[in-house]
Formats: structure tokens, C-alpha cells, sequence
């Protein structure tokens, strides 16, 4: 009998878009299992705590309401390895698919002992609309003795960086905006009378 898979996303949820909503359920739909939390990335500067990138994340997954899509922000570390064993701690049945976006998998081989990382879990690499997947990439982390899988889902071309830059309520989850206008966070400090979903 094949063991279940488990899809594991880190993400800086800077904050949490329409994007993550369709990555989390094409992971779902893809993999079966999706445990998801917010990071810091040690590559990336933040405009919010980690504490409230967290509540946003989980209030995006409460509002999936997808049984197979569960926010476990236990899992949160700047190292992915770190995540990757308590993930094996947690799940001793399950296979594991570390999930990195295309625009994130040049920096895997520069990651903390990378080597070790892509001998424990799979690494599933999710191309980004508007983002070139540069090849070299993935050789480095072959060479590294990973196994890149490349997973093609229908996420629309949002992120987290522009809405912080030019503040987008559509391309905000409403189900967010509560948080959102209480922290006044990313300019979105009023929440709109109409967001299209």
C-alpha cells in the first residue's frame, strides 16, 4: 500500500493573496494533503510580524474550509530542513513534498545544508505567471541530489510584494480584511465596500 503524501508550503503570506487561495487548493487537489504556515525568509524583508503574517494564513485556510488544507504554523522556521524534521516527527507515515514557488527555487542550493533537505522530502517546484523558471536552477539542485517535480497550476499572477507596493483589495481574500483594517496594514486600512472575489 503507497504511503499518503503530504504537501508542505512555507510562505512569507505578506501579505496572503487570491494566489495562495488557488495554490493551496491546487496542492490539495494535486497532492491529497497541504499543511501550510508563515515564515520568515531569511532572503526576503517583511512588512508585517511573523505573528500576524500567521493569523492572516490561518484565516485564509478557515476560510478554504478545505479538510485536506490545514495551517500548522508549529512548522515555521527560517531553515527548511528544521521544518522538514519536525514535519517528519508529525506525519512518520507520510511522504513529503517541500513546495517552493519557480521564483524561489534559484535560492534552494544556497539554503541551510540543502544537500540533507533534498534527501529527506521531495521538492516540488510550482512555476509563477510573470516569473522566468531559469534552468540552471534546477540543475544545481539535481546536482545537489535533489529531484525537482514541476508543478503546473492554474494560480493567477499575484503577489504579496505588489500589493504591499500599490495596495490591490482584489487580489485580497475578503475573509482577510478584518485583520487587515485592524492593523492597518499594506495602506488597506479601510476595508472596501465591495471586494470582487
Amino acid at each position: 500500500m503507497s504511503r499518503p503524501t503530504l504537501a508542505l508550503l512555507g510562505t512569507s503570506a505578506d501579505p496572503p493573496t487570491e494566489g495562495h487561495r488557488a495554490l493551496l487548493h491546487g496542492l490539495a487537489e494535486h497532492y491529497g494533503q497541504v499543511a501550510t504556515w508563515a515564515s520568515d525568509n531569511p532572503f526576503k524583508q517583511h512588512g508585517a510580524s511573523l505573528a500576524v503574517r500567521a493569523q492572516l494564513l490561518e484565516a485564509l485556510v478557515a476560510d478554504i474550509g478545505d479538510r485536506r488544507v490545514q495551517h500548522v504554523q508549529e512548522l515555521s522556521s527560517p531553515r527548511a530542513l528544521t521544518t522538514v524534521l519536525s514535519a517528519a516527527e508529525r506525519w512518520p507515515r507520510h511522504d513529503l513534498v517541500f513546495v517552493v514557488g519557480g521564483d524561489l527555487a534559484a535560492q534552494v542550493p544556497r539554503w541551510w545544508r540543502a544537500a540533507e533537505l533534498l534527501q529527506r522530502c521531495r521538492l516540488a517546484v510550482v512555476p509563477r505567471q510573470g516569473y522566468e523558471l531559469d534552468p540552471a536552477a534546477l540543475e544545481r539542485i539535481r546536482a545537489l541530489g535533489g529531484q525537482p517535480e514541476l508543478v503546473h497550476l492554474p494560480v493567477p499572477a499575484t503577489a504579496s510584494s505588489s500589493i504591499r507596493q500599490h495596495p490591490s483589495p482584489e487580489q485580497v481574500p475578503p475573509a482577510l480584511w478584518a485583520e487587515l483594517v485592524r492593523h492597518n496594514l499594506y495602506g488597506l486600512g479601510q476595508q472596501p465596500s465591495h471586494t470582487p472575489r
